[in-house]
């Protein structure tokens, strides 16, 4: 079931029938999801189960080129070729899809259901050619003056880093996402493109999760983005963002791509962001952009490093300043994106104004900055709003007790007071 345009609800009427069912309670299908198979996988199973190895290209010309969901879809299979694939496999790991559009169509948030029950997002971005002259897209990466769409995808179903600000630290941790998962999501935006003759140009893995706490998968992921025989796109048009992960980082670096590596680096002194990304309890933010400076040195390809602007916290000049000396000489370029609003926490966006005065002290640095306006601030375009709402808001003191604690954290590190809480459970590793 899928949603196409809600948009004309009224914004205060729940928009999406999704709810979350926990995975304990609904079983997740065991069938895996086509999309995940590579095509030698795929030829090898054919020939096992007596059918023609030619067939599979049939099934991946569907999976990745067609508009079918099932495989009772694909007429260029014979009835039995069918039926025994949908025993198999599932053409789509998506159970159910509802898309709410906004910002005059130019932003379209889709809350997935997985066969669990979970919910995972994902936001399509659409950049008409008059507006990319001389900007930059979400990664960072200077395009030419043509029509862009950006594609920002899960890797996990919640997320155990916690960072405070945002809304899929929330929901917590429930669990990785299959390869398939992970690419039903680019599946199905490329459907929607295709109905308007379009493609999409950019995929970046900021949705929900930390993909370096799944990266075998996210790395399964990305090497079938880049198959031409599957989606075909190059990798320099994909982003990878951490909150910093460096056994992850370094494993990336030794396997040299080619595709962008973002940095949720948010705070540059570690007191303040043991607070805002508590994964830097374990790998403190000097061990961070070590690691992402060796990156770029190797792959010869510039780092990208985020910068969530919350008002009063990490908007100083000190903080600034500590930027500066943290990132001067890298190759590097830094995105400023003022806060979306969390329910849970007591903070707010820093005002634009404040965010230009931090992004001229940054660049008196000799260091490249962007300012990147938020998309789809009404219908919850931050990766884990609308999850987040759908798994039922907590109770009045759960929020207060959040509050509380958030502010007193905050107060502590603006001190300089370093955290003595330890890093989040189940993020010790970074081999996914």
């Amino acid at each position: 079931m899928t949603a196409e345009d809600p948009a004309a609800k009224p914004a205060n009427v729940p928009l999406f029938g999704l709810r979350p069912a926990p995975s304990a309670v609904r079983p997740r299908d065991p069938r895996p999801g086509i999309s995940g198979l590579a095509p030698g996988e795929l030829e090898a199973w054919m020939t096992a189960n007596g059918h023609p190895a030619f067939r599979a290209r049939q099934v991946l010309d569907a999976a990745w080129r067609g508009k079918q969901t099932t495989f009772a879809e694909i007429h260029t299979l014979p009835p039995a070729i069918r039926e025994a694939l949908d025993a198999a496999f599932r053409l789509d790991t998506m159970a159910e899809t509802e898309i709410l559009a906004t910002d005059g169509g130019l932003t379209e948030k889709a809350l997935h259901r997985l066969s669990d029950g979970l919910l995972i997002e994902s936001v399509l971005m659409h950049y008409p050619a008059r507006d990319l002259a001389g900007a930059r897209d979400a990664a960072g990466a200077r395009g030419a003056n043509r029509e862009r769409h950006t594609l920002c995808i899960s890797s996990q179903a919640g997320c155990a880093v916690g960072c405070p600000f945002c809304a899929t630290g929330e929901l917590g941790m429930e669990r990785d996402l299959e390869t398939a998962e992970i690419l039903d999501q680019v599946r199905n935006a490329q459907r929607r493109l295709t109905a308007d003759g379009k493609r999409l140009t950019n995929i970046v893995f900021m949705g929900m999760g930390e993909p370096l706490l799944n990266l075998d998968r996210v790395l399964a992921s990305i090497e079938a983005l880049n198959d031409p025989v599957r989606f075909g796109l190059g990798a320099r048009h994909i982003t990878v963002s951490t909150s910093g992960v460096v056994p992850g980082i370094r494993r990336l670096t030794a396997l040299g791509p080619q595709f962008t590596l973002a940095v949720s680096l948010h705070a540059a002194r570690n007191p303040l962001r043991d607070v805002l990304v508590p994964l830097n309890r374990r790998w403190p933010v000097e061990e961070v952009v070590a690691a992402a400076r060796e990156h770029a040195a190797t792959t010869g390809r510039r780092v990208t490093y985020e910068m969530t602007m919350i008002d009063g916290i990490n908007d100083t000049d000190g903080d600034a300043d500590a930027l500066a000396v943290l990132l001067r000489g890298d190759l590097a370029h830094v995105n400023l994106i003022p806060m979306n609003q969390v329910a849970h926490t007591p903070w707010t966006g820093t005002p634009i104004a404040v965010v230009e005065r931090f992004a001229e002290r940054v660049r008196a640095a000799g260091i490249a900055v962007t300012i990147r306006f938020n998309r789809g601030t009404e219908i919850g375009a931050a990766c884990g709003q609308l999850a987040a709402e759908h798994a039922g808001q907590p109770t009045p003191i759960v929020v207060q007790r959040r509050r509380e604690r958030i502010v007193a954290q905050s107060a502590a590190a603006l001190r300089g007071e370093r955290s003595d809480e330890p890093a989040p459970a189940g993020t010790g590793e970074g081999s996914g």
